[in-house]
């Protein structure tokens, strides 16, 4: 009997090495920091629509309610 053919692990997204259990999905706390500053810094962005000021202000006050 075979085993169930295991898909090949995918590599670090910032430098393409393999990926470490103790740091998945990257390969070492460098990467990792390598991805944190680039949420930091708006190098990554979530698609939509531009966030609108009074929709944000709305939620707000309903938030507190």
């Amino acid at each position: 009997m075979t085993s169930p053919s295991r898909p090949a692990a995918r590599p670090c997204p910032i430098c393409r090495k393999p990926r470490s259990d103790a740091h998945a999905p990257f390969c070492s706390t460098r990467c990792k920091d390598r991805d944190l500053v680039r949420w930091f810094s708006d190098s990554y962005a979530v698609p939509g629509r531009p966030a609108d000021p009074e929709d944000l202000d709305r939620a707000l006050d309903a938030s507190r309610d």
